[in-house]
């Protein structure tokens, strides 16, 4: 049997269709504003880069360590049977929240909202059971915050430089932490960093078996081919660019391969073979293109979030 190019073989993995046109990708085409991102602002840059193959591994590294949030991964993911699903429905909500329309964000959120509905129950503590809900205010902020600091890592590691900074990507993403109901989310490195930092300090954040059977899981996920040599070398690059009080936490090391030049060639390699169909970004553009042409054949300004934010 001959094997999928690789462009089909990643997008399969990120989102769940072989040519990466899902009708939810088609979907970033419609609408009737320019959604909450601007092309070319740092939220699209960011997200748009191969850095984010990174980032994913670091966030859901770094995520686990919260006991509440391991525990709705443990007791209702589907991570073990059917990773590749999984990953498909986290980056669904990434590209519709950064790409979309102000209509295509909302509702993909309140997507992935009925989803946490049946997610609650309760753990272990060194005091006792204590219950925990994905609607917790404690929970969503520490997915907020985990996922903004991996994906700006990464960024900072193996992108290239950022519209307006790290504090402008903090700053913009913030407005996807509102969406999800954070309250008051950072809006700069400093704030983000602080904010998480809070949390070791306080001693919130801790390893224990369901992290280490996280931790072997995403060490070894069931790709095959090139495919699990390049997952491997981007295990190794999450580990090696996590905080030291991150890893030390997690009980991981980093490898003594050069990973950051392997990491590069991965991203490079997967870059090309993305650059070479459309993807989540153009669909956009599409959208604006027909927005900017309804507004010069009839003077209207175009929508935006700006508006519809208070």
């Amino acid at each position: 049997m001959t094997r999928p190019p690789l462009r089909a073989r990643l997008l399969s993995a990120l989102a769940g269709d072989p040519d990466g046109t899902p009708s939810w990708v088609r979907a970033l085409a419609d609408g009737d504003d320019r959604g909450y991102f601007a092309d070319g602002g740092a939220a699209w840059t960011v997200h748009a880069g191969t850095a984010t193959f990174v980032a994913g591994i670091r966030a859901l590294l770094i995520q686990a360590l919260h006991p509440g949030a391991m525990a709705g991964v443990h007791d209702f993911s589907r991570y073990r049977e059917d990773p590749i699903g999984r990953l498909t429905g986290t980056v669904r909500w990434i590209i519709c929240v950064t790409y979309g329309s102000t209509e295509q964000a909302h509702a993909e959120t309140a997507r992935v909202g009925r989803l946490h509905q049946r997610v609650s129950g309760t753990y272990s503590t060194d005091a006792g059971p204590r219950s925990y809900s994905a609607s917790d205010a404690t929970l969503v902020e520490w997915v907020h915050l985990a996922f903004t600091e991996a994906f700006l890592g990464a960024h900072q590691r193996w992108g290239g430089p950022i519209p307006g900074g790290a504090d402008a990507y903090v700053r913009e993403w913030a407005q996807a932490g509102r969406l999800m109901h954070v309250a008051d989310p950072p809006e700069s490195e400093a704030a983000l960093r602080s904010r998480m930092d809070a949390y070791l300090d306080r001693g919130e954040l801790v390893s224990d078996a369901r992290v280490a059977e996280v931790v072997r899981f995403l060490r070894d996920v069931r790709f095959t081919g090139s495919m699990r040599l390049a997952y491997r070398v981007l295990f190794a690059a999450a580990v090696a660019s996590l905080p030291r009080r991150y890893r030390k936490l997690l009980g991981l090391r980093r490898t003594l391969l050069p990973v950051v030049t392997a990491t590069r060639i991965v991203l490079a390699v997967s870059s090309r073979a993305l650059g070479s169909g459309p993807r989540a970004q153009d669909f956009a553009r599409q959208r604006h293109r027909r927005l900017q042409n309804a507004m010069n054949t009839d003077g209207s300004a175009i929508p935006s979030a700006a508006d519809e934010v208070s």
